[in-house]
Order: structure tokens, then sequence, then C-alpha cells
């Protein structure tokens, strides 16, 4: 097993490396005669690109999406779609004096470690270029699932010590309208200050992403081993940068009794339905029909200006400044990452369903 594939039905075996030729994806399963809408596509593209603002990365990439197969009339075939989008704006130079240092808490050298050679420039495959052909991919998915009555809606709830707490889904509408997909005005405020903080610092910021998925059928999800949580966990700590994954009451249901934590179940118009949601949708690792909600924790960013301690393959010791162009925070660019993870696995079950039943 390479590692470089997801998904049973629903596939996406992804390839490239940040400062390759190209980044891409191989997508199978997709079911045949479909229409697919390319600029919904491009525009996920366009939400997960750098050089956004303060926070992103000034590598201006075109992003331009190229398919080569399984398309025909703007409908699905049946067949492998295959996709790549094309390094344009790589500078391999940045990254000379790195050749044979290990940068803290990078991939550097437990893939040396593991393959005996690595890719300095950008981190290679480990690089969060990567994600692109997750984004591609989740974005067909949830094009499918939306057909489906399935909706995915992701956002910033918190960045840095900044919280918003919030219950209710926003409307992506709102969502985008925050440049920091944080749709509420005074937590936006209070997280533009850290980011210039972090800046002036030469430091990163990490934060937390919320994903709710709404419209979700019952019976999604296979003991015991593929639990739809635990794919779902799978998934998003699959992403770079991701270092924590709850669904429903999560961490704080340790915290619970079982008379405060159980949800009951009651009919409201011939539908099932819970007054709380502790259970976050899924149950015995099965879908209840209610909205599954996650929340998924990301670290700061590894890439920071300041002079560092570490040691050169040879063990001896080192100091290292990272140069190159790199996030003060991930978080809001890896809103379509995880809606993306999100789609990918949820198609899969989905299908997965209908092969069974």
């Amino acid at each position: 097993m390479s590692g470089n594939t997801i998904g049973k039905i629903f596939q996406l075996h992804s390839f490239g490396e940040s400062h390759g030729k190209a980044i891409g994806g191989i997508i199978e399963g997709f079911p045949a005669n479909l229409e697919i809408d390319f600029d919904a596509v491009r525009l996920d593209i366009m939400r997960r690109k750098t050089n956004q603002g303060l926070y992103s990365s000034k590598r201006n990439e075109s992003d331009e999406l190229k398919i080569f197969s399984g398309i025909f009339k703007g409908k699905s075939l049946g067949t492998p779609i295959a996709f790549y989008i094309e390094n344009t704006d790589s500078r391999s130079e940045d990254y000379a004096e790195i050749n044979d240092v290990y940068r803290p808490s990078h991939a550097d050298f437990t893939w040396e470690q593991k393959f005996g050679i690595r890719d300095y420039r950008g981190g290679g495959r480990s690089s969060a270029r990567e994600t692109l052909s997750r984004v591609v991919a989740g974005a067909i998915a949830k094009q499918f699932l939306l057909r489906n009555g399935i909706e995915i809606t992701a956002w910033v709830s918190q960045i840095g010590d900044n919280i918003w707490e919030n219950e209710d889904v926003p409307t992506k509408e709102n969502i985008e309208k925050s440049e920091y997909r944080c749709p509420d005005f005074n937590t936006e405020k209070q997280i533009q200050k850290s980011i210039e903080k972090a800046i002036a610092e030469g430091d990163t910021l990490g934060g937390m992403i919320k994903c709710s998925i709404s419209g979700m059928p019952t019976g999604l999800g296979e003991p015991v081993f593929d639990k739809l949580n635990a794919t779902l966990a799978h998934a998003m700590m699959s992403i770079n940068a991701v270092k924590g994954f709850e669904f429903g009451s999560g961490f704080s249901a340790a915290r619970m009794k079982g008379s405060e934590h159980n949800d009951e179940f009651y009919y409201d118009n011939g539908i099932v339905k819970t007054k709380t949601n502790n259970s976050g949708g899924i149950q015995g690792g099965i879908s209840n029909g209610m909205d599954i909600n996650m929340r998924i924790a990301f670290k700061p960013i590894a890439s920071i200006s300041q002079e560092q301690n570490t040691i050169n393959n040879k063990g001896e010791k080192a100091q290292v400044k990272i140069e190159g162009r790199h996030d003060v925070c991930v978080v809001p660019r890896a809103v379509p990452i995880v809606e993306a993870m999100a789609a990918i696995v949820i198609m899969d079950f989905y299908l997965l369903h209908k092969v069974n039943n």
C-alpha cells in the first residue's frame, strides 16, 4: 500500500510534489452521465489558493485545472477522471540552504528515514500543496451529494486565542464574506490583530475549523473498523497540520454523565430527531440521519522566520532560519480542504450503502 489513495468505491489517487511539474489525481467510481459544474470546482480551488491576504503564503500560482480523461461534453463517462494543476510559481532556490538540514517539526527527518531520500524543495510531497488534488475530488463529490440532499459547510471558529462560539451553522455567503472565513465581525477584528502580531514576531498561528454535514440519510457507515466517524477522523487527520478531531460532544463527553450525554429520540412529522445531538449524527459508527458535527484542530505552521536550533543529516548541531513564502495561518485556506475530505468520505459511504442494499 502506497498511502496515496483514499476510498473504496469513490476513490482518489493523488500524485505530485510541491516543486515538481504538477499536482494531480485520478478519481475512480464517479457515476456516469452526470453533468459536472467545473466553475464550481474552480471556485473551491480558488478558495484554497495562496496569496489571499496577510495570513497567506505569497506564492502566486494560477492553479489552472486541466482534465484529460473521464469527461465528455461536460458529463462524466463513468471512467477514471484524471486531472492535474501545474506548478508555475515555485522557487526552489529558496530551499537550497536546507538541503542537508532538518527543519523543526517538519517531515524532513522522518521522510528521509523512511525513504532514504527527500525532496527538500518546499517539503516535496509532504507539502500542503498536495491538498489541491483533494479539493478537486471533493468539489466533484460535493456536487453529487448536493443533488442527493446532502450539504457540507465548514468555517473557522478559532485562530489563536480568538474563539467564536456558535450553535447555528452560518451561511456559505457569510463565511465567504469574511477574509478569515470566520463569519463574526468582532472575532474577525481580533484575528486580524493576532495575525499582524504574529507577522511582526516572525511567528505563526493555529486554529479550529467546524464542519457540519446536513441532509444525511440514515445507515451510512460500516462495522467494525470502517465506522463512519472513524473514517472521517482518518480523512481529517490526513490533512497537513491537523492535530485533533472530534465529532458531536467530543472531548466534553468525558465530563458528562450518561443521563446528560444520551440523545432522546422523538418523531417530528414522521422523521426521527433527537432533542440533543451529543452523538454528532453518528451512533455505533452509523449515521442516524441527524446533522454530523465535527471540529478539526490545526497546529501553527512549522515554517517560521525566527532562527531555530536543529541538526543536519550528519547529526551535527545547526541553526536554521526558514526562507521562502509561507502561511502565517493556514486555517482559513483549509476550510475547502476540510469540506473536500468530508465529501470524499460521505460519497464513498453513500455509494457503498447503495451497493450493500
